[in-house]
């Protein structure tokens, strides 16, 4: 009895052990552990940072849902939520790019429109989202400036928690930015700039608006995935925001770009390209695909 609960006890100690040297050979931790929290890889830390947002936005957002019935104020906090969320995200993404390149990037933000896809709801984030409902008459102008104010609002307060996150410094690709000066993501010019986020948000609406009329499997994952593509693309030329409030928390009065470079690039340009795809969207050789495609669906 002693001699099988000595040896119980000796292959538990030994556990921890084998299991650091595990993650220490898969890379999760053996950094340093003055400038990363418990030794643990930079690009853990900002991965455990961002879920931590997404679970608080998520009680927030049920929060709202619980105590709101569904009106114009339920409708407004959860655009803040929903923009403050995905902003707060996309700086933590600006590290993740800047110190593991273009592709962790795209890997990262895949994932989360898959989940944000999943857990918005009616919230979009995006202010040209009001712009066509308004177009389209499902909301009147008045209703959808609260909105488009919200999404703006959440965007730029938000960067109050990032920078608190960042001067706490986790992680050492956290040391200093807090307080550094950005810079722009614009490297053409101006005109290229807003051709890139207008046709890039054209595709966007485009592939969203048919994904969302027919039954296919998997359709937020396909979304996804072309966006994450987009943005990969436009990546070294605009940044490839293709959604105004982002763009705008994240980059306004960065160096590298003026007041008026901004608004052009991210937010004529993107709504612009929103706008156009709504009324090609309804021409009627697209509708005829569209159709097919429902057809063939059925027909499966």
């Amino acid at each position: 009895m002693t001699k099988t609960s000595t040896s119980t006890k000796s292959i538990a100690s030994k556990w921890p052990s084998k299991l650091y040297k595990l993650l220490e050979k898969v890379g999760v931790v053996r950094y340093s552990g003055k400038k990363n929290v418990y030794g643990l890889h930079p690009l853990i830390i900002s991965g455990l940072l961002i879920t931590i947002t997404l679970i608080l936005a998520n009680i927030l957002r049920k929060i709202v849902k619980l105590i709101l019935n569904e009106n114009i104020v339920r409708d407004i906090l959860l655009e803040f939520i929903a923009t403050a969320e995905l902003c707060a995200c996309c700086f933590e993404l600006i590290i993740v790019a800047d110190n593991y390149g273009v592709f962790a990037y795209a890997v990262f933000l895949f994932l989360l429109t898959v989940w944000w896809s999943s857990v918005w709801d009616t919230a979009t984030a995006c202010p040209y989202n009001p712009i066509e409902e308004v177009l389209e008459g499902a909301r009147d102008i008045k209703k959808a400036s609260m909105i488009i104010f919200s999404q703006v609002l959440g965007g730029l307060v938000i960067f109050q928690y990032v920078q608190l996150i960042w001067s706490i410094e986790f992680a050492e690709t956290h040391i200093g930015r807090a307080y550094e000066d950005c810079t722009a993501d614009l490297t053409v010019p101006m005109a290229v700039g807003a051709a890139i986020e207008g046709f890039a948000t054209f595709f966007c609406r485009i592939m969203s608006r048919t994904l969302g009329e027919t039954s296919l499997r998997y359709a937020s994952v396909f979304d996804a995935f072309f966006a994450t593509s987009l943005v990969v693309a436009a990546f070294n030329y605009s940044g490839g925001y293709f959604n105004p409030a982002l763009a705008t928390s994240l980059k306004l009065g960065c160096e590298g770009n003026t007041f008026v470079e901004h608004m052009v690039v991210y937010w004529v340009g993107a709504t612009a390209g929103s706008v156009t795809s709504l009324y090609f969207y309804k021409l009627s050789f697209i509708q005829k695909l569209v159709d097919k495609v429902k057809t063939k669906e059925k027909e499966e």
